[in-house]
Parts: structure tokens; sequence; C-alpha cells
């Protein structure tokens, strides 16, 4: 049972990031050969859904 649970944590901390970066990669070569269209604003949104390429990072102060 914890191994599952190691694996899932794997999963999002590993591979929904890598992904998220390639179709970000994927979104900006699409533009750079055609031109912006759907599939490259789909592309993006769906990388800026899963991660966010400006994240705030908030600061506290302790």
């Amino acid at each position: 049972m914890i191994q599952k649970q190691i694996g899932r944590w794997a999963i999002m901390a590993v591979a929904v990031p890598l992904a998220a970066a390639g179709a970000r990669r994927l979104s900006h070569t699409l533009e750079a050969r055609r031109g912006p269209s759907g599939v490259s604003r789909l592309l993006s949104r769906g990388a800026d859904l899963v991660r966010p390429q400006r994240a705030r990072r908030r600061r506290r102060f302790w």
C-alpha cells in the first residue's frame, strides 16, 4: 500500500511537470514554425493549467 502511494507521488512530482514542460516546448516550436494557432494556444493553456510558468513566490518573514 505504501509502495502505491510512493508511486503516485513519483508520478506527480516528476512525470506531470515533465509533461507540462514538453507541452510548452511543443507549443513554442509550433508557433515558431507555423505561427499562432488553436493547437499551440491549447498546448500553452494546458501547460499553464498543470504548472504555471510565472508562479508567485510568497515571502514569509518568521
